[in-house]
């Protein structure tokens, strides 16, 4: 009794390996969790970073991290999490080389991860990728082994659709707890469509902004016969709506046929699909705008991704880079996906450990 007394004012330090800008740690915050630091090689992520989630970022691949460096950042803290999102390039459906995966140079980075766990012994653990990771044998290596190691383990597919997302972003999500078992949160969010997310957003043309309001609302340039696709394109269509001379002519032929998620209108009443580093391209995807003869923003992808309004990417000053803030948004933890997370650890901890918080 007299240990959970003590429990109910413990201090909590999570750590986000690979955090690129935040997404994850914003999510965690927001939840009530304290992200100390953010790890990761890509030193592009630094300000978007530091400046929403005011946390240490760290220039460094986490292969290089060692234990030493994680148990300076956990300090004195009473229950260590440590996250993590590694790269999803190696497993995803999208890999071109799917017969050897493991030739990625970001294959590894999941031992690494693990590595730290081994050395560092965090009390909660939670990793996040895509769910094609499931079949690999370094899932396995990784859920065996945290297993040896006294975790308990709990992992399962979620769509972020479910947790107050506007996108249908399918992942892989694992919690691991020293404690007992853990589960997640049932989910409360309402579901929400593309048309609540970005209808009030201010309307502009392909390639223009307006640079004085928001530098990131701005969409890539269309060549004129790609203005004339999307203006033949339906909600919820694809280029099976285009008259036939506007066909790319592998479309044409039988074996194109099966090519139906691409060049595609958005529809207001549903949720967008999945959000890849290239959904500033009309052409990769379904992204075209629902209403307007565009493909969506930057700054409508972060609000699909759920990223508040007010989340900076660049300085003030910085010329946008448009691929560069694509991949960035492309590639992030869904913040709500996150607070998801960050809830479902919240409420382990007060059910395992006499841990207080106003989580359900």
């Amino acid at each position: 009794m007299a240990f959970k007394m003590m429990v109910e004012n413990m201090k909590i330090t999570a750590i986000d390996l690979f955090c690129g800008i935040g997404g994850l740690t914003y999510g965690l915050g927001k939840s009530g969790i304290k992200v100390v630091a953010g790890i990761d090689l890509d030193e592009s992520c630094k300000f978007a970073y530091e400046q929403n989630n005011k946390v240490k970022f760290i220039h460094k691949s986490v292969r290089d991290v060692d234990s030493k460096e994680i148990d300076e950042l956990f300090g004195d803290t009473d229950i260590k999490v440590l996250v993590g999102c590694a790269p999803c390039q190696p497993f995803s459906a999208h890999q071109k080389n799917k017969k050897d995966r493991s030739s990625h140079k970001d294959w590894g980075l999941l031992y690494d991860f693990l590595r730290l766990i081994e050395q560092t012994s965090p009390q909660i653990v939670s990793m996040e990728n895509v769910p094609e990771l499931r079949k690999e044998r370094v899932f396995v290596d990784f859920v065996d082994s945290l297993k040896l190691q006294g975790y308990n383990v709990n992992f399962k597919i979620h769509d972020a659709s479910n947790y107050g997302v506007a996108q249908r972003r399918k992942r892989l999500l694992l919690l691991a707890s020293k404690f007992g078992n853990i589960d997640f949160v049932e989910s409360q969010e309402k579901k929400i469509t593309i048309k609540d997310v970005i209808f009030t957003v201010p309307k502009i043309k392909a390639g223009v902004y307006d640079n004085k309001k928001d530098k990131l609302h701005i969409s890539s340039m269309l060549t004129d016969i790609n203005i004339k696709r999307i203006k033949q394109s339906k909600p919820g269509g694809s280029w099976q709506d285009w008259d036939e001379e506007l066909l790319p002519n592998c479309y044409k032929k039988s074996s194109g046929q099966s090519y139906k998620s691409v060049y595609g209108r958005m529809s207001w009443d549903d949720v967008a699909p999945t959000l890849t580093t290239q959904f500033i391209n009309y052409g990769t995807g379904r992204f075209g705008h629902p209403e307007q003869d565009r493909a969506i923003s930057l700054r409508e992808g972060a609000l699909l991704q759920s990223f508040p309004i007010e989340y900076k990417f660049i300085n003030e000053d910085e010329k946008v880079n448009m691929r560069k803030i694509a991949r960035q948004i492309g590639n992030a933890v869904p913040p709500k996906l996150g607070e998801h997370i960050g809830k479902s650890i919240l409420r382990h901890l007060k059910q395992y450990q006499g841990y207080t918080d106003d989580t359900n």
